[in-house]
């Protein structure tokens, strides 16, 4: 397994696994245009890991300049339970830390007890103090 830099050449491979995979909720955020955009923003922060020529894992990983955010990680069903996921977080949170961000976040469906109990695991803590709130904007 190797663990690379997600860029644009990836993206329809990444989309399809992201697809495959419970507990992931795409949007339009999630369109080719918007995480074009977001990979330029947060250059060298999002990963993908490939077995030869397959992507068997993604991530997405960004900050606003105080917090870091990670997103969609997803390993494909046949491969997980293999430190895939671990270590593409593992990479993120290193990519974080070279800049300074020191505190990471990240959403999860409250449903998705596989991946809640995934985060517990390595060392995450499920916080029951807060809640999001959410607002769709149009663009103008």
């Amino acid at each position: 397994m190797q663990s690379v830099d997600f860029t644009m050449k990836d993206y329809q491979k990444v989309i399809a696994l992201w697809k495959s995979c419970e507990g992931i909720g795409l949007s339009s955020a999630d369109s080719e245009d918007r995480i074009k955009a977001y990979l330029k923003r947060n250059c060298g922060m999002s990963f993908v890991a490939r077995n030869k020529d397959e992507i068997i894992g993604a991530v997405l990983c960004g900050h606003d300049g105080r917090r870091g955010y990670l997103h969609h990680l997803a390993v494909r069903a046949d491969f997980r339970n293999q430190g895939i996921g671990r270590a593409l977080v593992e990479k993120c949170i290193s990519a974080l830390n070279s800049i300074g961000i020191q505190k990471c976040h990240l959403f999860i469906f409250n449903s998705n007890e596989n991946g809640i109990r995934f985060w517990e695991k390595i060392g995450w803590t499920h916080r029951k103090d807060i809640d999001v709130i959410s607002r769709e904007i149009q663009f103008l």
